[in-house]
Order: C-alpha cells, then sequence, then structure tokens
C-alpha cells in the first residue's frame, strides 16, 4: 500500500503499511560499505562494496520506520513497488569532523557501514547525510540484486573468538550488543573479558537497562591487536592495533575514536550483532560514542563505568550530551529556531515532542535551577554544549556528569521508547 511519496537522499520512496520481514527479507545480513567526502563547502556519499552474511540480527518489525531523525539516513525500497521496506537512522564521525576548521581547507574521506536484512527482491539502497537543521547534505542510491555476482559473501569461517556474557534471548527478538578488544594483545585477552564483564554488569545495573536484561545479549570479541595499549598522539606514542584507535581526534585531547570502521565489521564476521562497544586498553581518560556506529571507552581508567554507561546512552540511545561550558556558546551544534533530533535536549520549537508530559503541574518553563529541588523534571537552561538556548531535563543526569547515579526520568523513558521500539511489534 502506498500513501505519501517522500525524498531520502536522491530516491523516492513510499511510506507503507508496515513491510513484513519474512515477506520482503531473507535471514540475512547485507553489509553496505561507503566511502563518505568532501569538505565544508559540499559532502559526497559512494558505495565502496555491497556484502552479505547469513543471519539477520535486527528487528524484525517496525521495518519501515525511524527510530530517530538521526544525522543519517538508510532506506531499502522495493525496486518493483516503490514501497519502503525497511529504514534506519544513524549519526558518523565524519559529520563532527564537518564542523572543524580542518574542514574548511582540507576534503577528507571517511568509512562508513551499514548493515540490512537481505532483500529478497531487487532493492533500491538509498542513504544520506544531513545537517544539523535536518536538511540533506549528500545523498546516493543504488540497486541491490539478489542474483548480482559481484556482490560478496562474508568470511564467516573467520570468526573471531568470543564468549557471551549475559545472554537475554534469542538473537532473533533481542537486542545484540558485541564489545571489541582494541589493544589487547592475545597474551592480555583474560584481562579483556573481565573488562567487558565489568562493562556489562554496569551497563544492566542502570534503568532501564535492568529491568530489560532479558531483551539484551552482550557478546565479548577477542580482537587481538599486536600492540598493548592504543594511541596517544599528543604524546607522541603510536600503537599498531586492531582499529588504529587514538586520542586527540579532531585535536580533542580526550576524544577516543577510529576511523576504521571496515576493519570493526570485518572483526565482528559470524557474530549477531546490532550495536558496537570498543574497549581501549589504556589508563587515559577518554571516549566517544557515535549514534548507532559504535561506543569506544578507556577501560583502564578508573572512572571507566559511568563512561562506558555515559557513551551507550549515545551510541545505542541515542542522547545529547546534557552537560555545557559557561560563556562558550556553540550556536552552530543546535540552531535556536531547529528542535534537535535527540529526545533529552530541546530548544522549544517542538517541547511538545519531547518530554513535556512529564512535567509536574505548574512547572516554569525554562525551569530555574535554582529549582531543580522543588521541581525535578524540567526544562533547565545549557545543554549540548551550550549555555544559551538549549534545554536539558534534569539538573543532573548520567548524560551530565560522571558522578551521577542514575539517567534522568526523560533519558529513562527515551530509552525505554527504544528497547520497546526494537523488541515490541506494536507501538504507539
Amino acid at each position: 500500500m502506498r500513501i505519501i511519496p517522500f525524498i531520502v537522499g536522491i530516491c523516492v520512496a513510499s511510506a507503507a503499511s508496515g513491510a513484513d520481514f519474512d515477506t520482503h527479507f531473507s535471514d540475512s545480513t547485507l553489509r553496505l560499505d561507503y566511502i563518505l567526502g568532501g569538505d565544508a563547502s559540499g559532502s559526497h556519499i559512494s558505495l565502496q562494496k555491497q556484502s552479505k552474511s547469513p543471519c539477520w540480527a535486527g528487528r524484525r518489525h517496525n521495518m519501515d520506520k525511524l527510530p530517530y531523525t538521526g544525522n543519517g539516513q538508510v532506506t531499502v525500497v522495493s525496486k518493483a513497488t516503490g514501497d519502503t521496506l525497511y529504514r534506519n537512522s544513524y549519526s558518523t564521525l565524519y559529520q563532527e569532523w564537518l564542523s572543524t576548521d580542518e574542514a574548511k581547507t582540507t576534503p577528507r574521506a571517511m568509512q562508513h557501514t551499514v548493515m540490512v536484512p537481505l532483500p529478497k527482491e531487487p532493492a533500491t539502497i538509498c542513504v544520506s547525510l544531513l545537517d544539523n537543521r535536518h536538511n540533506t547534505i549528500a545523498g546516493m542510491s543504488h540497486l541491490y540484486r539478489p542474483d548480482d555476482e559481484l556482490v560478496a559473501i562474508g568470511n564467516n569461517s573467520r570468526t573471531l573468538p568470543h564468549k557471551w556474557l549475559h545472554k537475554g534471548g534469542d538473537s532473533r527478538q533481542a537486542i545484540d550488543v558485541a564489545i571489541l578488544a582494541e589493544g589487547y594483545t592475545p597474551a592480555e585477552m583474560d584481562s579483556f573479558y573481565v573488562h567487558a564483564q565489568t562493562a556489562v554488569y554496569e551497563i544492566l545495573s542502570y534503568e532501564p537497562f535492568k529491568t530489560h536484561a532479558d531483551n539484551f545479549n552482550f557478546v565479548a570479541v577477542a580482537s587481538p591487536s599486536a600492540d598493548s595499549g592504543v594511541s596517544v598522539p599528543r604524546i607522541n606514542d603510536w600503537k599498531n592495533t586492531a582499529f588504529s584507535s587514538h586520542f586527540s581526534t579532531f585535536y580533542s585531547d580526550r576524544y577516543l575514536t577510529t576511523g576504521n570502521v571496515f576493519a570493526i565489521n570485518d572483526a565482528l564476521a559470524g557474530i549477531p550483532f546490532e550495536h558496537i562497544i570498543i574497549l581501549a586498553n589504556t589508563p587515559e581518560y577518554g571516549g566517544g560514542g557515535i549514534y548507532n556506529s559504535y561506543t569506544l571507552t578507556a577501560a583502564r581508567h578508573p572512572m571507566f563505568r559511568p563512561v562506558v554507561v555515559h557513551e551507550f546512552g549515545h551510541s545505542f540511545g541515542g542522547l545529547a550530551d546534557e552537560y555545557f561550558y559557561i560563556g562558550d556558546v556553540m550556536e552552530d551544534s543546535y540552531p535556536a529556531d531547529v528542535e534537535p533530533w535527540e529526545p533529552n535536549i530541546t530548544t522549544l520549537k517542538d517541547f511538545d515532542s519531547k518530554w513535556k508530559h512529564l512535567l509536574k503541574d505548574g512547572t516554569p518553563v525554562p525551569t530555574p535551577a535554582t529549582e531543580a529541588g522543588k521541581w525535578g523534571t524540567g526544562v533547565y537552561e545549557g545543554g549540548g554544549y551550550s549555555f544559551k538556548g538549549v534545554f536539558r531535563p534534569a539538573d543532573e543526569c548520567r548524560m551530565r556528569n560522571n558522578t551521577y547515579p542514575t539517567f534522568c526520568e526523560a533519558c529513562t523513558a527515551a530509552l525505554n521508547r527504544l528497547i520497546d521500539f526494537y523488541t515490541k511489534k506494536e507501538q504507539p
């Protein structure tokens, strides 16, 4: 059934009444590798490779719906009918780089991988990148044919050693999270498994993950590195590791990321996963979390436990940072006249779509931080790195600092909705 056409990148699709997984997809995965390139004046997306492998670990319902708008989207469209069969959203390190000074002078290219269920029929794959006004800044489409002999078969015969640390349910119903080792030599894998188990215990100790423990699977994957530790450029310490992770991303000392997205996904061949946590074998403080891409956290720092939960809030939950810098208004991050897609911050342009329903009667909007003890959940100015114009739902939250022990009410509600989206057929 077709309803209203919409544009995804440069692809025209139709909103379907509800795509059925078994009708349109095999129980397999289509991996799509892209190169994102350009600079501040313009960006483009290029297809690098398509490959397929057994087993689909993602959702099998709500197929034609988006969890969030995100900073980019992928859509699978039936070539025969034009109906939307599957959609998902994500963010990328490339888009963060576009806001740097380097992007004004030097074009760069970065890797990006998307997983979609394997279509049974010819399908058009549409991918796009969005700016902070939710406008498309790059898009492309390409055809997938089931009989295309150049679509590679994934090599699952080289599956890395792995251990299931928590098994909440079958991969077809549960949310599968893979934990990768970065900067652990083969001799240090026992230490990696201990750190991975710590991460699982910590995440599942927080609500709403604790209540929904049966909806999650966690598997630790022993991806070996030649060197122990990860690269710390500010002290000229470079390591040979599985994913070439390093601190000082975009010259920010604490920002720990990797651009080797293809290698990350290669390391997970033969292992069901939807979300990725990478543990870095380092005592340096830092990390990063990119929505529907990966979490990367320093596993030997004393703040490892709260940081891995915070970064998982980004990569799994799509939650924004609720901290800000006094006197430094980063207006380019969240324009005042656009409602952010992240569920835990607002510019008040469309507050009805956020946590307004959680406010007590009479709660002032904005809510003075001095009255946080009176109102609890409110609309407190400062969030998303901005001192002015962006508002957060609580004075303190796991998404604001490393010492607060819980997610705020609005973050918890958003995570509950997302878990339901992935695991339940019926959505409100």
